[in-house]
């Protein structure tokens, strides 16, 4: 995905599929490091398990992840784990907001409220802090220029100015017109 930032599919075995919450965390274990992470898949595929998984010097399992992890390797899982979770039973739009690689479990919500057809509209607003905070900006393009209840704001901002704009978005009761300029 990135220079600092790779994915990291796992398949399961076809007779031990994996049930989750789209938004959920699964615990990953490979040799001895280990770390929490959210899922990035949709659950509508249970047995292909996707993970952003970033660069970071000081966690052992991301460092595995860049390092000697292979294809054909095992990874355990343990899980799943967390409360960010769609409510299904909700037809409102739904408004996600995510920075940097806080986009896996919300890219996971997306798919899943696409794949159940549960909200009359989706908006994303994606901050960046990093240069390449938006690593799957054309999947989100794609996603707006295919579906027409479907959003997507990118945002490129400094640390400081990112936190700003995370609570002027999350304070909108409306459509965002043109705040932004």
């Amino acid at each position: 995905l990135g220079d600092d930032l790779k994915l990291l599919h796992l398949q399961t075995p076809r007779t031990n599929r994996l049930r989750f919450l789209a938004g959920q965390n699964l615990t990953l274990t490979a040799g001895e490091a280990s770390a929490q992470l959210p899922i990035a898949s949709c659950p509508c595929d249970d047995r292909n398990l996707q993970f952003h998984v970033a660069r970071n010097a000081e966690d052992g399992f991301a460092m595995k992840v860049f390092g000697s992890l292979k294809a054909g390797d095992a990874v355990t899982l343990f899980g799943p784990w967390g409360d960010f979770v769609l409510r299904a039973d909700s037809a409102r739009s739904i408004m996600f907001i995510a920075c940097d690689t806080g986009f896996a479990p919300v890219k996971s919500l997306i798919e899943h409220a696409m794949a159940l057809e549960v909200s009359e509209r989706l908006n994303l607003y994606w901050v960046a802090v990093r240069p390449a905070g938006h690593y799957l900006a054309n999947l989100c393009r794609s996603w707006a220029d295919a579906l027409d209840n479907f959003a997507y704001m990118p945002i490129a901002a400094e640390h400081a100015d990112a936190l700003e704009l995370v609570g002027r978005i999350g304070s909108l009761t409306a459509p965002v017109s043109n705040w932004m300029n």
